[in-house]
């Protein structure tokens, strides 16, 4: 187990506490209770007090039961934060005074109650509302530490646009892609349309039509032709009004870890996500339902795997991450990496490929968590 900071919180002697922060408004929410259950069950309670915090699909933020077992996917059924709620009228208020880390609990009618101070959030909230930027600069204005990424980077990675657009400045490499904004489709369908048909004249079907602001593969269409786009478009809005199209990339997915130790970034072993056979690609009944694995280490030379993990921690600064990333490459059938994507707060669930690669790497589940809490106590809040 790390050890690089006192296993006390700073300010008063006693031991840490962490607020584990999940679920959402996000298409995303059932994955943030199911990692935040893993999360629950493997943190040290010997070293950090804990305290679950679930935000609901409508967005209030409730008491929860620490409770992993019920935070799993069991029998296809996906778990959500309304099923932990300890009181569904309670409300928990987060500190917005910098000199005040106090944590209350309310119930309409009655008193409300004080929770405690609160270290360090560890905010496994996965998609908008929480991932993107919202939470993060929410904890950097009440002056509260938290695990993973600040404002500018959260949002980079989950603009799927931007994050392209950033990696290309700094000299990665970015596959072929085209966006249709909400303004351009409300002003004019028809050309939004014929902007996709042009791109696939250029780069070939099948192309992916994709919410530029999702993840966990919500939202995603591989459209064979022209006749299937209508469709594709209108499923992807369901999620994000500003729409990816991305061109068919032959090759295997390769994903590699990064986790930021005292002396800087380092990526783990890479993983490879083979073809899912049962499915058309790497689609989120594959991920989630059926529990489609991946092979880690990836079965790539030793040439391959200091190249990708080189480019997986080029992509993390270049982004400005910190604390942790998952960063999705394809290695293309001529041999060249392309980035596909990062994570700033990857799946952390028991089949996760994040976990399980820096298992591989020689650091146990219940480590990692451990040195991303502990990054997150030495790193100020605000500007840095």
């Amino acid at each position: 187990m790390s050890s690089e900071i006192s296993p006390q919180s700073p300010q008063t002697g006693r031991k840490p506490r962490v607020a584990v922060v999940f679920g959402g408004r996000s298409s995303e929410h059932a994955i943030s209770v199911v990692t935040a259950g893993a999360v629950l069950r493997a943190i040290d309670r010997t070293k950090y007090d804990v305290l679950p915090i679930g935000i609901t699909t409508d967005g209030r933020w409730a008491l929860t039961t620490d409770d992993p077992e019920r935070m799993a996917i069991t029998e296809r059924a996906l778990p959500s934060v309304e099923q932990l709620d300890r009181s569904p009228d309670g409300t928990v208020v987060l500190p917005v005074d910098p000199s005040d880390r106090e944590v209350v609990y309310s119930e309409p009618g009655t008193v409300p109650k004080a929770l405690g101070e609160v270290d360090v959030v560890f905010p496994v909230l996965h998609g908008p509302y929480g991932e993107d930027g919202t939470l993060q600069g929410m904890l950097d204005l009440a002056g509260v530490p938290y695990v993973g990424s600040g404002v500018l980077a959260s949002a980079v990675g989950q603009d799927k646009e931007y994050m392209k657009r950033i990696f290309l400045s700094f000299g990665l490499p970015v596959g072929p892609y085209e966006v249709i904004r909400p303004r351009e489709w409300a002003a004019d369908p028809v050309a939004a349309r014929r902007k996709i048909t042009d791109f696939a004249e250029q780069h070939g079907w099948p192309l992916f039509v994709k919410p530029a602001r999702a993840g966990s593969s919500m939202g995603i269409t591989k459209v064979a032709d022209a006749a299937g786009l209508d469709e594709a478009i209108a499923e992807a809005q369901r999620h994000d009004p500003k729409i990816l199209v991305e061109a068919l990339l032959r090759g295997r997915e390769i994903e590699c870890g990064v986790l930021e130790f005292a002396d800087g970034p380092r990526a783990s072993v890479p993983a490879e996500i083979p073809p899912v056979t049962a499915h058309d690609f790497y689609d989120f009944e594959a991920k989630y339902i059926d529990s489609a694995s991946g092979i880690v280490p990836a079965p790539l030379t030793e040439e391959e795997t200091r190249r990708v993990q080189e480019l997986a921690v080029r992509a993390f600064d270049a982004a400005s991450c910190e604390g942790l990333v998952r960063a999705d490459f394809f290695l293309t059938e001529d041999g060249e990496f392309v980035i596909n994507e990062i994570n700033t707060m990857p799946g952390f669930t028991p089949i996760s490929m994040y976990p399980r690669m820096w298992q591989e790497s020689g650091v146990s589940y219940p480590e990692l968590i451990d040195r991303l809490v502990e990054a997150a106590l030495r790193r100020p809040t605000g500007l840095r």
